[in-house]
């Protein structure tokens, strides 16, 4: 066995169906009492139900998070923020409302408190992102990283079945890029392995079944590990070219993610042995060779669409996405082959299966 570092990440987790009607207790206990509600526009209404649960330690409500969180709009809030009395962000949402928190955070060390709507896992890490002039750019720092996390699977009941299967391949994304990280080790590689197994599981039963709450119970238990993951160690090339398809694309992030999978791991396939035989026993298939395939027919079974050029990428898309990520690439168990990877990135444009 080879030498490794681990370290787990100091976050307080409530996990249970029901558990966010005990958010103003939890947040009580705490010591926070000066609370700001932030949502996207479209969250708007539940974030007001909740601010009204919150009754008067509530401080307000910030409708304004967006896809990517874009610099202008990080600015903004973090105005908004510093200007206000809280001394807490509650973040009620995804990765778009969790990233602009972050920025919030960053910005003025306000602690947050996240309640994930989806399963994007960015509620366990203390990376945050900002694009700036169609450039998405990524850094760690140890104040965006949720001090207080609440997960309740009753809200994830309002997902529609196409973003709720795009947001929790997203989430697999984040285990499955664990496996063959620069840093991986055991513990981590186990709770990937788990976090794969929940999701290729649940993921299935619930685009069919929305309101069947012991699938959303899995899909947000197998979300939780990915984001341990996410949190944890490195990614690769997958994440990469991700950041590339949101930041210059401005493609929706689940989505990118979803579709791309199945091509990352192809390119890797042969990178990694250990790390690929674990995936392949997984995702059910008998080699590594079938990993990218199996990822692709189960986004066809969960109804993903499964071209690039669908959710938005231009027709250069594919050139410039390769070019981009050669010429700043992340850590990647094989090198970046520029010719490989566009080729894959053409089938990806086209819905063609990755092999």
């Amino acid at each position: 066995m080879q030498e490794f570092h681990y370290k787990a990440l100091p976050v307080d987790v409530h996990f249970g169906v029901g558990k966010s009607a005990e958010t103003k207790d939890i947040l009580l206990q705490h010591g926070y009492h000066k609370v700001l509600v932030i949502t996207t526009p479209g969250q708007e209404e539940a974030g007001r139900k909740l601010a009204k649960e919150l009754q008067e330690i509530c401080a307000g409500l910030y409708p304004h998070a967006v896809m990517h969180v874009p610099v202008d709009v990080a600015n903004k809030a973090v105005e908004f923020a510093k200007e206000s009395d809280i001394d807490c962000c509650l973040a009620l949402g995804g990765g778009s409302t969790i990233g602009l928190a972050k920025i919030i955070a960053l910005k003025t060390h306000l602690p947050i408190v996240a309640i994930p709507t989806t399963y994007a896992g960015s509620e366990m890490t203390t990376i945050y992102g900002l694009t700036k002039n169609n450039l998405k750019t990524t850094g760690k720092d140890s104040h965006v990283l949720p001090k207080v996390v609440i997960y309740d699977p009753k809200l994830n009941q309002a997902l529609p079945a196409k973003i709720s299967a795009c947001s929790g391949m997203n989430a697999m994304a984040h285990a499955v890029e664990a496996l063959y990280a620069k840093d991986k080790n055991p513990i981590i590689s186990l709770m990937a392995i788990e976090s794969i197994k929940a999701l290729k599981s649940s993921l299935p039963v619930l685009v069919k079944e929305l309101t069947n709450i012991s699938a959303r119970q899995k899909a947000s238990y197998g979300a939780w590990l990915a984001g341990i993951c996410l949190g944890s160690v490195g990614m690769a090339i997958h994440h990469k070219i991700c950041h590339t398809l949101g930041g210059t694309f401005n493609l929706p992030h689940a989505q990118a993610h979803a579709i791309t999978l199945a091509y990352s791991v192809h390119y890797n396939r042969n990178a990694d042995i250990e790390a690929m035989d674990r995936l392949a026993e997984a995702l059910d298939v008998s080699s590594r060779e079938e990993v990218g395939l199996a990822i692709y027919r189960l986004n066809q079974s969960l109804g993903i669409e499964l071209a690039l050029k669908d959710i938005g990428l231009p027709e250069e898309g594919p050139a410039d996405v390769a070019r981009m990520v050669c010429d700043s690439p992340y850590y990647n168990p094989r090198e970046y082959n520029y010719d490989e990877l566009e080729g894959l990135l053409q089938r990806a444009y086209k819905g063609l299966p990755p092999a």
